[in-house]
């Protein structure tokens, strides 16, 4: 396959360009390298691109049949409630641009990759995919802004015949995911990772630390994508895309304070959390085992120590500069 991968130089996109690469397939990277952790992939054709830009895209995306389409404004908790209004506008600028060019060129199909977050009012756990029709609305501006481009692929094959397929990875955790300048820029591994090594103690913990997520390593989303990519059962489906593994934030805090201190005990102290702390995000991952025989395989006590060395290494090199 010919495909095209934007946001291909960020966190989750590397490594999916990695998995796609490895498959020997052809693989061109559009992105706009705005974070300053991008990272050109090896072994791809890379354009910088404005996705916002209607006629670049369009030109860009000349040549493909297939689309991954990760390209977003996107960041922690305190990201998305410093800048609500450049996610959300930003966010349906690129949807429309990117999904307009694949629909004028004929693609054989889009695959979205969207969010947990549009679960982020579910009342229904473990979460299906069936049940986010009635799911109320995230109150996020990100949550929202992920879940409208669920209705780009819907609408663009309902108008355009455009075929799509949509994974939602839940709390992907990974190397090569640097810690914010600002708490809560990042998401909560890096997070965490970097007060403890700023010498934070106690250390702080948003809310009362009973929000419960399952994080899921990277290698293990990308092998996700694939597999729907690659899949002619998940045209025109969506799946969660995740670990069964649930984990709450005390219990995480715990394993990374013995891990970067091990001689030391636990000490926390909680702070007020964010106004769209969601305390509850659990899919069930039934669908993407039964559909595509994917499971996700790297538990959190294997993956999170590879992570931490990595946070222990990028903490000294920054320190440093």
């Amino acid at each position: 396959m010919k495909i095209i991968v934007t946001g291909g130089c960020g966190f989750i996109g590397r490594e999916v360009v990695k998995q796609l690469v490895e498959r020997g397939h052809a693989i061109t990277v559009v992105d706009d390298l705005s974070k300053p952790e991008s990272a050109i992939p090896e072994g791809v054709e890379f354009r910088q691109l404005d996705l916002t830009d209607d006629k670049a895209t369009l030109e860009a995306f000349e040549g493909f049949s297939h689309c991954v389409h990760l390209a977003a404004k996107i960041g922690g908790i305190g990201y998305f409630h410093r800048y609500p209004a450049t996610i959300l506008a930003d966010n349906d600028k690129i949807a429309a641009s990117v999904f307009g060019a694949c629909a004028e060129l004929n693609y054989e199909r889009i695959l979205y990759v969207s969010s947990s977050m549009v679960f982020e009012n579910a009342t229904v756990f473990p979460s299906k995919e069936s049940h986010l029709p009635t799911t109320p609305l995230p109150r996020s501006a990100y949550g929202f802004s992920k879940l409208s481009g669920e209705w780009y692929c819907r609408a663009f094959h309902e108008q355009h015949d455009l075929d799509y397929s949509i994974v939602r990875p839940f709390n992907a955790y990974g190397v090569n995911e640097a810690p914010g300048e600002e708490v809560g820029y990042a998401h909560v591994i890096p997070d965490l990772a970097k007060k403890l090594l700023d010498g934070q103690d106690p250390l702080e913990i948003l809310g009362n630390g009973k929000q419960s997520r399952c994080f899921t390593h990277v290698s293990d989303i990308a092998r996700g994508v694939c597999e729907v990519l690659f899949s002619d059962e998940a045209r025109n489906e969506d799946f969660n895309i995740s670990t069964a593994e649930e984990t709450n934030v005390i219990e995480l805090a715990t394993m990374i304070w013995n891990h970067l201190l091990p001689e030391g005990e636990p000490r926390f102290k909680h702070v007020d959390p964010f106004r769209d702390d969601v305390q509850r995000r659990v899919p069930d991952v039934t669908k993407a085992r039964e559909v595509l025989g994917y499971e996700a395989a790297v538990p959190l006590s294997e993956g999170l120590p590879e992570v931490l060395t990595w946070l222990v290494k990028h903490h000294e090199e920054t320190s440093r500069s």
